[in-house]
């Protein structure tokens, strides 16, 4: 899909310098650009290297508003933001036509909204629910009773348990599991044998979440396990029963979360972060990569780095790294 540069202009809030008539046709960096292509650049030191790349127009910082509008200039507070936001206009138009494939299986009772794309050897169960504009991968499965909103993303090969509840705009990458049975058991001290604890509960997805590729995401034991909206969770991720995840909460690869832990607003885990049973991260909280929370425990501290296993502040930690790095030296 072409845009013309006022489009663009108009639809991210930038200011406009140069021709609005300019067609941009989709978004690259400044060694691969051609002259239908979007860049953005963040700071001054490159906007050189942005207006030699030969892109067709270059979303800047206010501090490129004095350079010359050959190319075209969009000039917004925060560039990379607006850039983000015109990739996704530009790729909205390339979107696949609307079809249910003949080799895909949809059960009579399942509701189909319009514009929906279902792709080769996709399963949708009874009572399932797919809203308007929603694309199906290939080889999905999709669950009785399964609820999914308007304008989602389930790429191939995804599995989506019964009586799951997905939102609006989500975004769920190939391989991923949602709503599978969570780690519940309880032992027989008599026998020593385990036997499963009842995994009765359900899994709900807010709008604009996206969730990686092979990650898994449990539903709750006897309640729900809930990812709020904007949540944004990386491949290969684990999440437990019972757990709950809140607004705009970023979570790297590989991190793992027992189950009926509390995540608050816009918090920040890092790649292989491990998380016990029942602990609480509050909201802003920024745990570093591999850190480890033991079950029960309280990290609070809005805009606060946790780091080392078991977390803590990370100016204590690094003031116990270089204890012990001198005690070695001493050796």
């Amino acid at each position: 899909m072409k845009l013309t540069s006022r489009q663009i202009a108009e639809s991210v809030g930038a200011d406009l310098i140069g021709s609005g008539d300019v067609y941009v046709a989709g978004v690259a960096s400044f060694e691969s650009a051609t002259a239908e292509d979007l860049v953005f650049v963040e700071h001054e030191k490159n906007l050189a290297q942005a207006l030699a790349c030969g892109a067709a127009a270059i979303i800047a910082g206010n501090f490129a508003r004095s350079a010359s509008a050959e190319p075209v200039l969009l000039i917004s507070d925060h560039p990379k933001l607006a850039f983000s936001r015109a990739a996704r206009l530009l790729q909205e138009g390339v979107r696949e036509a609307a079809e249910i494939h003949p080799t895909a299986v949809v059960d009579s009772s399942a509701k189909i909204g319009s514009k929906v794309r279902i792709e080769a050897r996709a399963v949708i169960q009874k009572g399932a629910d797919v809203g308007d504009g929603t694309r199906i991968g290939a080889g999905t499965a999709i669950g009785p009773g399964v609820k999914i909103g308007r304008e989602c993303e389930i790429y191939p090969n995804v599995t989506i348990y019964p009586g799951t509840q997905l939102g609006n705009c989500v975004i769920v990458h190939a391989g991923a599991v949602l709503g599978s049975d969570g780690f519940g058991y309880v032992r027989d001290h008599k026998t020593g044998h385990y036997e499963k604890f009842p995994q009765v509960g359900r899994l709900v997805i807010g709008d604009h979440v996206e969730i990686g590729a092979n990650a898994t995401v449990d539903r709750g034991a006897l309640d729900e396990t809930r990812i709020h909206r904007g949540a944004k969770i990386d491949n290969l991720v684990h999440i437990g029963h019972n757990c709950q995840i809140g607004e705009d909460v970023v979570i790297a690869a590989q991190a793992g979360l027992s189950g009926s832990i509390v995540i608050e607003n816009g918090a920040v885990l890092g790649g292989q972060v491990g998380i016990g049973e029942h602990a609480h991260i509050g909201e802003g909280v920024m745990l570093g990569g591999q850190g480890g929370v033991l079950p029960n425990k309280i990290l609070r501290g809005k805009g606060q780095a946790f780091w080392g296993t078991p977390a803590q502040p990370l100016k204590q930690y690094l003031k116990q790294l270089a204890v012990v790095a001198r005690l070695a030296k001493k050796d």
